[in-house]
């Protein structure tokens, strides 16, 4: 009976001690996962919304090769049918330098013009022991129109700056800012300023597992009586579409009243309105190429 009672003596003096030691290991653990950052991803499929760049980044060693098409205004009727007779193109390549800086170069149709970019992200969007609410992307690039042979070179360049601020809400909707400014060593008519400034607004809501729809608009902080040479109102661009991924492809499709593919077209040269029938039908094709020895297959953005 002594044996026992002592027996039950040492269980009721070690039982307290080992709950409290089991936990402190409890909070030890939950300590350690709490001190890791879990970063959000693929708050947009591709570097593009539909016109302008998203905060995503091309993947470190991986290539993109972009084809961006529009086509003419639906009111041009259907002798032309609907803009069908006529387009625009943009190709494009895009490398990661690393996981979260891209440089790219460009040639579009309209103006004969090149373009060069370069976008890193500065922030981005985490929660655990890094909390971060938004993804912040800086963008930069240099534009070259070649068509007018008869201008010095340095009139031939605009620049645009961009910082692009988005945010993933859930797994359906993300919503990105772009405050805009851009800046052209020449301009088309003298009523026009060099610097322009704009602010842009865009979003995705994912649909199903592979499709997502998207818009965007760009506010040119200009006078919005302004005409071009040709004696037409210069908009604000607007683009609605949807985003279809097919493994290592990411198209899209979509309507803008905008016919150019770079900065300084859409956002200070966009010319039309949605209201009067001025809207273009157009489509983007996105394609990356792995050079990482490392990985297999092709690079695959996931929405977790």
């Amino acid at each position: 009976m002594r044996r026992i009672a002592r027996y039950l003596w040492i269980c009721l003096l070690v039982s307290p001690l080992s709950a409290i030691a089991q936990d402190d290991l409890t909070k030890m653990l939950d300590e350690n996962e709490t001190k890791s950052v879990d970063y959000t991803t693929a708050t947009f499929k591709g570097t593009r919304i539909i016109n302008g760049h998203s905060v995503e980044t091309v993947k470190k060693n991986h290539l993109d090769f972009l084809i961006h098409h529009r086509f003419d205004r639906l009111n041009s009727g259907a002798y032309n049918l609907f803009g069908l007779d006529y387009s625009t193109i943009r190709l494009g390549f895009e490398y990661g330098l690393t996981d979260n800086l891209m440089v790219g170069i460009g040639r579009s149709s309209i103006q004969k013009t090149y373009d060069f970019l370069v976008k890193g992200k500065l922030l981005r969007q985490s929660s655990g022991a890094r909390n971060m609410p938004f993804t912040v992307t800086a963008f930069a690039s240099a534009v070259v129109e070649t068509i007018d042979k008869e201008l010095t070179f340095q009139d031939k360049i605009s620049y645009t700056t961009q910082l692009l601020i988005a945010r993933k809400f859930n797994e359906r909707l993300s919503l990105q800012l772009m405050p805009t400014l851009l800046y052209r060593n020449r301009v088309s008519t003298a009523a026009q300023d060099r610097m322009l400034m704009a602010l842009g607004v865009g979003g995705r809501m994912k649909v199903t597992k592979r499709l997502s729809l998207n818009a965007e608009y760009y506010w040119a902080f200009r006078d919005q009586n302004l005409q071009n040479q040709l004696g037409e109102k210069y908009g604000n661009s607007l683009a609605i579409g949807f985003d279809i991924e097919t493994g290592g492809h990411v198209f899209q499709l979509h309507f803008t009243n905008s016919a150019g593919m770079v900065e300084k077209q859409f956002i200070g040269d966009t010319a039309g309105s949605w209201g009067n029938g001025d809207i273009r039908y157009g489509f983007n094709i996105s394609r990356t190429f792995s050079f990482d020895k490392r990985a297999k297959g092709i690079n695959k953005v996931s929405d977790k």
